[in-house]
């Protein structure tokens, strides 16, 4: 995980050796389990450092300038983890929960979760639409994130919900993140959202420029959001 180690530190980590061998178990895991089902079609060894591991932690500088010690952190639609286990790895400060949707999925999460020790993180089997909705997880989160699940507009209703007042949301998104944003700007607004920035990330050397969407929770969404019956998804705000 050396190239891993180099890069973290552009984002102001300083990865101990335990934390790389972490990432190399996880690595492990990953592969592992990839072999019985689809989790990532990247699967190589640097790629899953630079792009799982690495991009998951382009957002560490946002959550550590908010200060991240016993802050709690939910990863909607979390998939094989990206980009919540990394960050909890390399923030073990943070109480992260990791959402998801797909049984076999969350089921790689919690046997994760456990061979890597992390008692501050737990898999929840779930959708954003109704995880929302229930009063212990509504807006309680100081930090959202999310990884390459739906558009702008979509997303917001997924996430905002879960953010608390003061809280921000993270999206990792590609090269339309300035018109998937623009496009979600009415959304931002209804669900208690505003823009803050979007930040342009480079990963080492790879050619490909991401960006992170960076949205602060103003004000509370109101509680019919989000819809359900697949709403968000067929009719965008």
């Amino acid at each position: 995980m050396s190239l891993l180690y180099q890069s973290a530190r552009e984002f102001g980590l300083d990865l101990t050796p335990v934390q790389l061998e972490m990432f190399d178990k996880y690595y492990r895991l990953l592969v592992e389990w990839n072999s019985k089902f689809n989790l990532t079609s990247i699967s190589d060894y640097t790629g899953v450092q630079l792009k799982h591991f690495l991009d998951s932690l382009t957002a560490a500088p946002i959550l550590l300038e908010a200060g991240t010690n016993e802050k709690k952190l939910v990863d909607v639609g979390s998939g094989a983890g990206f980009p919540g286990l990394p960050l909890a790895i390399a923030l073990p400060d943070l109480r992260v929960t990791l959402l998801e949707a797909t049984g076999k999925k969350v089921r790689f999460l919690d046997q994760t979760i456990l061979e890597l020790g992390l008692d501050d993180v737990n898999a929840v089997h779930g959708r954003a639409e109704e995880f929302a909705h229930n009063p212990k997880e509504r807006e309680q989160y100081d930090f959202v994130v999310a990884r390459a699940l739906a558009p702008m507009p979509t997303l917001v209703e997924y996430t905002l919900p879960l953010t608390r007042s003061g809280g921000v949301f993270v999206a990792y998104k590609a090269l339309e993140a300035d018109q998937e944003t623009e496009g979600a700007k009415r959304a931002i607004e209804q669900l208690g959202g505003r823009l803050r920035k979007i930040v342009r990330v480079k990963l080492a050397d790879l050619e490909d420029v991401r960006h992170l969407v960076v949205i602060d929770k103003i004000a509370p969404t109101p509680d019919v959001y989000p819809r359900a019956g697949g709403a968000p998804k067929k009719k965008p705000l």
